[in-house]
């Protein structure tokens, strides 16, 4: 299970383990915005319900990040483990236009989630030429979104809609 830090102007900066988060909010670090009631984290003398959501005490400046970098698992979590051709169940990426033909190797925009038979049916052409439509529309996330991501579907479930809809 993990916990989203936020800084103290609510700017999401990291997820880091329950663990990581209780020390953070036991040293006065930070406070505990968002619990999870049904766990409950037990130590020789107190109990915690799970923190989801911990607020810095303190704003934090950290060094601005433009971009997010690309990475497979960040291409599958974007289109929400989602075949863009098909709407399937994806357990790879297509590059769009491949890149034995000029596409960018390690692009959002040139990069969707596919399902196998999706991705080997498309095989070495452009989705027009394989009769294929895309039902997505790639894009480079924000920073902040992939951090909500990270933790994973169940947990982003549980947390406020406020923090939910602003890295929509």
């Amino acid at each position: 299970m993990q916990t989203l830090v936020l800084n103290a102007s609510y700017e999401p900066l990291a997820v880091v383990s329950v663990r990581r988060a209780i020390v953070l909010v036991l040293t006065e670090k930070a406070v505990t915005e968002q619990a999870d009631s049904g766990r409950i984290i037990r130590s020789a003398t107190r109990e915690f319900p799970a923190p989801l959501v911990v607020r810095l005490v303190r704003f934090v400046r950290v060094p601005y990040r433009r971009r997010l970098p690309w990475s497979r698992g960040g291409v599958l979590d974007r289109d929400n483990r989602r075949c863009g051709y098909c709407g399937g169940r994806a357990e790879s990426i297509d590059h769009i236009v491949p890149t034995s033909r000029g596409g960018a190797q390690r692009s959002w925009l040139n990069t969707v989630a596919a399902c196998v038979s999706c991705n080997q049916l498309k095989a070495d052409r452009t989705p027009d030429e394989a009769g294929m439509h895309l039902l997505v529309v790639p894009f480079e996330p924000k920073v902040q979104k992939a951090l909500v991501l990270a933790l994973g579907v169940r947990q982003t479930e549980r947390l406020p809609d406020w923090l939910v809809a602003s890295f929509a």
